[in-house]
């Protein structure tokens, strides 16, 4: 008798437990269009999926009084919710939010899949008009480029966008301005100092700036010794760098002869300057004769063996 008592105790608790009341929430977060049973109440059981009411616009959020919720409850067969003594339920809308700054990613994007952004270059965008950031359903890609129209000779451009949420298509126009990372020096220099990575800060210009004034990649300046007086700030171009020089004119050298195990050295006179290399007219100051000699280090020319001769000195 005992044990069919507590058989009969447990389900009513059963009962009861399946069948309780759903409670109401007073302030909820939706993404969907809709706002269903699930959303607005907890304990919404085989009814969560079902739908209540439209859900406020991306962004936003509003009240909804409690004679309302009733109304949309009793429409999909709810009679009755524990209410917590609240007299309305406040529900937001998610949202993304899309402004110019995530309207410039996807031209970039779109530019650099074609080809016409490469690596080291960046789009400077200026819209026509200003857009004022807004709200879109907060999806993987709130907004996404519908067609895209640019002219590089004028940096025009006019762009279509689907914006998740609205029905409408998002029209824009402006111009774009293509930098590109040039090399610019650090810090004064004098014409003769050899170039070190740490001499150079890689900043944007406009592109079409550094077409016509050439522009110099970084390993065609380091180690490379500058033809002039430089600024701080200045970019640097091809023509602005060479091949540093080993021996200066009218440098004090000494000329090495070597043959066999022969190796012969008097001073000089450097007529002419050379880089690393290269050939270069010295004179021998104690025979007064002017020779070719090829500069193998700072101060220090080679004579070739032959066909020169040691009285060739």
């Amino acid at each position: 008798m005992t044990r069919t008592l507590l058989a009969a105790l447990a389900t009513t608790l059963l009962i009861g437990t399946a069948f309780a009341a759903p409670v109401l929430k007073t302030d909820i977060v939706v993404s969907a269009a809709v706002v269903t049973v699930g959303d607005m109440f907890e304990q919404a059981g085989i009814d969560a999926e079902q739908p209540l009411f439209r859900s406020p616009k991306p962004g936003t959020s509003g009240l909804v009084p409690l004679a309302d919720i009733t109304a949309a409850a009793s429409r999909v067969g709810i009679t009755g919710f524990d209410n917590g003594g609240a007299t309305a339920s406040r529900v937001t809308r998610a949202s993304s939010v899309v402004d110019e700054a995530s309207l410039t990613a996807l031209i970039t994007a779109d530019l650099r899949q074609r080809g016409i952004i490469t690596d080291g270059m960046t789009a400077d965008m200026l819209f026509n008009t200003r857009i004022a950031p807004f709200n879109a359903e907060p999806v993987a890609e709130p907004a996404s480029i519908i067609s895209l129209r640019y002219l590089p000779g004028t940096g025009a451009f006019t762009a279509r966008f689907a914006i998740a949420g609205e029905a409408q298509p998002l029209d824009v126009a402006g111009t774009i301005e293509l930098m590109i990372a040039a090399p610019h020096l650090k810090a004064n220099l004098p014409a003769g100092a050899v170039l070190s990575a740490d001499d150079i800060e890689m900043r944007p210009v406009a592109l079409r700036f550094a077409e016509t004034a050439g522009i110099a990649q970084l390993n065609q300046l380091v180690g490379m010794a500058l033809t002039r007086q430089t600024r701080e700030g200045m970019m640097l171009k091809p023509s602005d760098v060479a091949i540093p020089q080993l021996i200066a004119k009218n440098q004090l050298v000494t000329i090495y002869f070597r043959k066999g195990p022969m190796t012969l050295t008097v001073k000089g006179q450097a007529i002419t300057s050379a880089a690393t290399g290269g050939p270069v007219q010295v004179l021998n100051l104690i025979s007064k004769r002017v020779i070719n000699a090829t500069a193998i280090a700072a101060g220090a020319v080679e004579v070739s063996a032959a066909p020169l001769s040691i009285a060739g000195l």
